[in-house]
């Protein structure tokens, strides 16, 4: 078992890893002590030949002192929790998307749609892409999250990032990655019996390859010829289906 996480790839991932290892250094000698506490009872209060046990009512002290320490310590990590909260979930505080995407969830897969040749989401000329996400690497990427059916929830552990996709409503998630690379992007949530198979993936570019995919799936989209970029692999970029808009 590894209690360190793998490396974060994510602007704001740093600042989750810092509040895990709080938390997990905080929790393990919690642990440590209770458990040193309770043989070290077991051991000093065992029964002994002509010692009887006595009835102790309780101590008020010893009540405010395993009340108050635990309340200082919740508190502690909520108040340093807050402005990491704030900079990941709170649109008033997310930094000027350099690239949007819609992400819709379904019974059992992600339909990734792009803005097409215009730059903008909601117009005729939008693609869509089936369970993967590609975004431009060192840019912040907003994400407007739906879900068709059910609860579904957004997750890519390198990222640090998770998010529930909840039917009816429009959520919106950010990210920007610092790596290029393909990175995992699951569903957390148990949305229906094919929940195992809803995974997808996360392609991150640099921007010279980005623009060279965003071109070739214009021109796909569009049903002419992809243009031909100099050291862009196409063959190996060009996984999943392109799907119709409704």
């Amino acid at each position: 078992m590894n209690w360190l996480l793998d490396p974060s790839v994510s602007t704001f991932g740093p600042d989750i890893d810092r509040l895990y290892y709080i938390i997990l250094v905080i929790t393990g000698i919690v642990f440590v002590l209770t458990e040193f506490l309770l043989f070290y009872f077991l051991f000093k209060y065992r029964k002994k030949e002509g010692r009887k046990a006595e009835y102790i009512h309780g101590s008020t002290k010893a009540e405010v002192i395993w009340t108050a320490v635990p309340f200082v310590i919740v508190v502690g990590i909520g108040l340093i929790s807050v402005p990491v909260w704030d900079r990941i979930k709170q649109p008033t505080q997310f930094p000027d998307p350099g690239y949007e995407i819609m992400i819709s969830a379904r019974q059992f897969e992600w339909d990734a749609v792009h803005p097409g040749a215009d730059g903008e989401l909601g117009t005729e000329d939008d693609f869509v892409v089936l369970n993967r996400v590609d975004v431009p690497v060192n840019e912040p990427v907003l994400i407007h999250l739906e879900a068709e059916d059910v609860i579904h929830s957004f997750y890519v552990p390198d990222f640090r990032l998770k998010q529930d996709a909840v039917p009816g409503m429009t959520l919106q998630v950010w990210f920007e990655v610092t790596e290029p690379g393909e990175y995992t992007l699951g569903c957390a949530e148990l949305c229906g019996i094919g929940h195992y198979r809803m995974d997808g993936v996360v392609v991150v570019h640099t921007e010279e390859d980005f623009q060279a995919w965003e071109a070739e799936r214009i021109a796909r989209h569009r049903g002419e010829e992809a243009p031909r970029v100099e050291g862009y692999a196409a063959a190996e970029e060009l996984e999943g289906d392109d799907a119709e808009l409704d």
